[in-house]
């Protein structure tokens, strides 16, 4: 493909990059790169914050956002419903430099391969609560966050991205494995509920 190509959505001039030349793809316009874009190497990474609540958690139980893999992780945010809800801020790294066009999350919060991304919630003695008869993780899928949504909340500041899972399982203890979101992930105002 030729720099200054006109015509194609997305294409824009080329720079310089050392002694390369490459066209810069426009992704603001789309939410996956057509396929002549594929396998190109883009540079954009963004920092997206991200609220996740786990609603009608059960009391006692410890909960944290998994940093890290394997056996080489920490258990960061831990808290313990104090209402209904536990609720935790944090920011995802987001590349665009999937084959498919799709978000890449990227980062010790990432888990997963990158077309099955998630976020983990540690729970009860993962989170590292000693004294507890629970031992869990849930899984909360990223699959559902699209250039759209990143686009929308990296153009206003003060708001977030938003999921909210059901805390408490069917058996009545804390919720585990993956979690089915409640609703879609959503941008939303900044500030605690």
């Amino acid at each position: 493909m030729e720099c200054g190509v006109s015509g194609l959505i997305g294409v824009a001039p080329c720079g310089r990059r050392g002694d390369r030349e490459r066209p810069r793809v426009n992704i603001n316009s789309l939410d996956r790169l057509p396929k002549q874009f594929h396998g190109m190497s883009l540079s954009m990474t963004s920092e997206i914050p991200i609220r996740l609540v786990l609603v009608d958690a059960p009391a006692g139980v410890d909960f944290g956002i998994q940093h890290g893999r394997g056996t080489n992780y920490e258990s960061l945010f831990v808290q313990q419903r104090k209402r209904r809800d536990v609720s935790f801020d944090f920011s995802l790294t987001v590349a665009d430099n999937r084959k498919d066009g799709l978000p890449n999350f990227q980062g010790p919060f990432a888990q997963g391969p990158p077309a099955r991304r998630f976020v983990y919630v540690d729970v009860g003695t993962y989170a590292g609560q000693k004294h507890t008869r629970w031992a869990r993780r849930m899984i909360v899928p990223l699959q559902g966050v699209t250039w759209a949504l990143i686009r929308k909340v990296l153009s206003r500041p003060g708001h977030r991205l938003s999921a909210r899972v059901p805390g408490t399982g069917k058996d009545g203890g804390p919720n585990c494995a993956t979690v089915q979101l409640l609703g879609d992930w959503e941008v939303i105002k900044d500030g605690h509920d």
